[in-house]
């Protein structure tokens, strides 16, 4: 991954579970995981909302999990914040917050816990850490890491910066505390066009995501300048692929995500962030829907919308999918991954996230 020296992790994790932080954890007893009938009883409310998501036969062997997690996240105070490309049995089962990367900034900046669990990819991780210094952050597993994030370094800002003298900074928070740190703002897909112009000014980098930046291109006057990095999920996307679904079902409806290529969102008929598409698909409640991005997504938005089929286009996030209910248990047992960002970049990371964060309409 690219955090390389920039960014430390506890060495210790795996031979030392107590924290090496601010406050001295203690780890606790792993939890009996044990599906009997009383706790069948107790978790069928919660198996009734998800039921048609999770197949009868996995609940035995997350409920046990699901029930610890639960209970454990009171005992140390935490909080658990999920990704919306989070696997359902996380994101509706032990998610405290959940939402898009906009929507965890936010909360995250403001949650009252002393703990906070990151389940998604590691530069979600670090924004937490950068909005809760005082805070114990913790990733489940700490090689989540993210194929765009590792596209660009700071030291390819500096030299952007050489390149182009003057020109504003945006990047998308899906990016190192370190890239964060060299620039001047930071963007999500939610509100990359309102972020592009509130520099009042002719032309901004965005960066790292070139499909990002030129879907935003088409939205404004400000010339964009791009990098090549890319998402691997959604870079593997075709108009090809979405015209043939087209071609088996005239009447189906297709939302995009703005990291796809181009020519994709051009067949698509709307295109958004997750949470404008998770928006969309509540209010429009199409007969049938491809949701083109991360595959989980489409699960944990047809528990609130079971009304409306889901054609599931899977193209899963091996970084997303790391984080498990097992380790998500390990890491409040044993208080790990505990993630920490090199206090010389994490004040300037910080400014970046918070003018995103702060800025008005």
């Amino acid at each position: 991954m690219a955090y390389g020296s920039e960014i430390r992790t506890d060495e210790a994790r795996t031979s030392s579970p107590v924290n090496a932080g601010s406050r001295a954890w203690k780890p606790l007893d792993m939890p009996e995981l044990e599906y009997t009938p009383g706790l069948a009883r107790e978790m069928a409310p919660l198996y009734e909302k998800v039921k048609h998501v999770i197949p009868s036969i996995e609940w035995p062997f997350f409920a046990p999990y699901i029930h610890a997690i639960n209970r454990l996240k009171k005992e140390r105070n935490a909080v658990i914040l999920a990704h919306n490309y989070q696997t359902p049995e996380i994101f509706h089962c032990v998610g405290d917050i959940v939402g898009d990367s906009l929507q965890l900034a936010k909360e995250a900046a403001r949650v009252d816990a002393d703990v906070i669990v990151q389940c998604g990819v590691h530069f979600m991780a670090e924004t937490s850490k950068l909005l809760n210094p005082e805070k114990t952050i913790l990733i489940p597993d700490n090689r989540a890491g993210c194929s765009l994030a590792d596209s660009i370094t700071a030291a390819d800002i500096r030299l952007l910066r050489q390149q182009y003298p003057g020109v504003p900074v945006v990047t998308y928070v899906n990016t190192s505390a370190a890239v964060k740190a060299e620039s001047d703002i930071c963007c999500t897909s939610s509100n990359a066009v309102k972020v592009v112009e509130s520099f009042g000014v002719d032309r901004v980098m965005c960066l790292p995501d070139e499909y990002l930046a030129q879907n935003i291109a088409r939205q404004t006057d400000v010339k964009i300048i791009t990098w090549k990095g890319h998402c691997e999920v959604h870079e593997r996307f075709t108009p090809e692929e979405l015209m043939q679904y087209r071609k088996d079902d005239p009447g189906i409806v297709i939302i995009a995500h703005p990291e796809c290529p181009p020519d994709v969102v051009d067949v698509a008929d709307f295109s958004g962030s997750t949470a404008a598409m998770i928006d969309w698909v509540k209010t429009k409640k199409p007969r049938r829907v491809v949701m083109v991005t991360e595959c989980s997504m489409s699960d944990n938005v047809a528990v609130e919308n079971p009304d409306v089929e889901f054609v599931r286009p899977c193209n899963l996030c091996p970084h997303m999918k790391r984080i498990s209910l097992k380790n998500i248990l390990e890491s409040l047992v044993y208080m790990r991954e505990e993630v920490h960002v090199d206090p010389a970049i994490a004040g300037r990371a910080r400014q970046a996230v918070e003018r995103m964060i702060n800025l008005k309409n």
